[in-house]
């Protein structure tokens, strides 16, 4: 019987199987940021088994808060940064380099095809898109991964997700996955892998799959895994190319974590995204989904664009596209945080950071603040954001705030008219 990608990784990772079902797996990497790490720390350390399993194997950054806006913060970078220097964890991404997680990994090369990673992150499943097995997972796991390099998994089983068709101009990976998750409900995927297939797929860009695969969780899945190609291998290559004599046999080797023809899904769902319009979420799900023309008018009173779903450069450049040369609303405050340094840097040199300023966006420092309401942008009560983020939770953004989640595009458009609206990127206006 044929395997799938994530049943193929279960098998080149199994470390022991003590319990029918429960498979303990080794971990080429572990990821740690200042918020959930420092728990795991200091536990291991009151245990008395302040060790780390592989110091070149764990990535550690400095990126929900930073910098640090309050004592508590300022502790829990503390904590990460004695810890990495403690540890020589040579990896670790402080102020001023660093950038949001599940961004700046890939862009650093830490993640391939076949590799097995947990963070403290529900997000964690974004570095799928390289065909990894990526998970978030509770501090007890990550204890244990920091200490040994392994952590037990339940094998789950893997939803078959195919994408076919053509996206319209002004269509984007973001308003894929909200119909993927509009289509398969917040629960359609709990304790599965969602395996993302197709044409569509094929034809994105790593960063657009990596906006699929972040979003896997919001359906409920562990992870959300992409079939590694020719893609994948050209983003790779300026990390890979020491190790595979050309691009061919990179892909050769990557190719075996490729799902067999007869491999056994727990479900498949077809998508033909051909006749898909943008989209946006309403409500405190991420289920609750509409087309941007059945929400326009809706009052918005901040945009954000940046997070590890849309704060790539290629998020950026689109949005750039929309607002260059116009002004944002007067009712409006707008917010581009750029997910890493590097991103930063390249949308300076391309002018995209003038842009946006000259629109009258307020630009920041890459952080993951305002997603979960803890710094540079949080809503008070009552409030509207228009967002290119995850989670549209109650209060994620601030206690009593309503997100809705967009993609790069149709949030800036946003900014433009004071209202949800679309994107004159899209093509078939009302």
């Amino acid at each position: 019987m044929g395997k799938t990608i994530a049943e193929k990784i279960f098998d080149d990772h199994r470390v022991d199987q003590p319990f029918d079902g429960v498979t303990v797996l080794r971990l080429d990497r572990v990821f740690c940021h200042e918020i959930t790490t420092p728990t795991a720390i200091q536990d291991l350390v009151a245990r008395g088994k302040d060790r780390v399993f592989d110091p070149d194997k764990i990535k550690a950054v400095i990126d929900h808060v930073t910098p640090a806006k309050d004592a508590k913060t300022a502790l829990q970078g503390k904590v990460l940064r004695d810890w990495a220097r403690r540890h020589k964890i040579t990896d670790f991404f402080d102020i001023g380099r660093n950038g949001v997680c599940h961004a700046l990994f890939p862009e650093k090369g830490f993640v391939r095809p076949g590799f097995v990673i947990i963070m403290g992150d529900s997000h964690t499943c974004t570095h799928g898109a390289f065909g990894a097995f990526a998970a978030g997972v509770g501090t007890t796991d990550l204890e244990v991964g920091i200490l040994k390099g392994v952590c037990a998994f339940k094998k789950p089983d893997t939803l078959k997700i195919e994408i076919f068709g053509h996206l319209q101009p002004g269509v984007f990976a973001k308003d894929v996955i909200l119909e993927v998750i509009r289509r398969i409900t917040v629960n359609g995927a709990t304790n599965q892998v969602i395996e993302f297939c197709g044409p569509v797929v094929d034809a994105m860009s790593m960063e657009s799959r990596m906006t699929l695969s972040n979003m896997a969780v919001e359906a409920g899945a562990t992870s959300g895994i992409c079939r590694p190609d020719a893609v994948t291998v050209e983003y790779l290559w300026p990390f890979i190319k020491d190790e595979y004599p050309d691009r061919d046999a990179a892909l050769a080797d990557f190719s075996r974590y490729l799902p067999d023809d007869d491999a056994v899904y727990a479900g498949q769902e077809t998508i033909d995204v051909t006749d898909l319009v943008p989209l946006t979420t309403f409500g405190y799900k991420p289920d609750q989904v509409k087309p941007v023309s059945d929400m326009a008018g809706t009052r918005v009173d901040q945009v954000y664009i940046g997070s590890c779903t849309n704060g790539r450069i290629e998020d950026l450049w689109v949005a750039a596209q929309v607002v260059k040369g116009k002004k944002i609303a007067e009712t409006i405050r707008a917010i581009v945080s750029p997910a890493t340094a590097d991103v930063f840097s390249k949308a300076m040199d391309d002018g995209l950071i003038k842009i946006f300023m000259d629109a009258g966006f307020c630009v920041t420092n890459p952080t993951c603040g305002a997603c979960l309401g803890m710094s540079n942008g949080v809503l008070a009560s009552g409030e509207v954001a228009a967002a290119t983020t995850n989670r549209n939770f109650n209060g994620r953004m601030g206690k009593g705030g309503m997100v809705h989640l967009m993609s790069p595009a149709t949030a800036a458009a946003t900014a433009l008219a004071g209202t949800i609206a679309n994107s004159p990127l899209f093509a078939q206006q009302d």
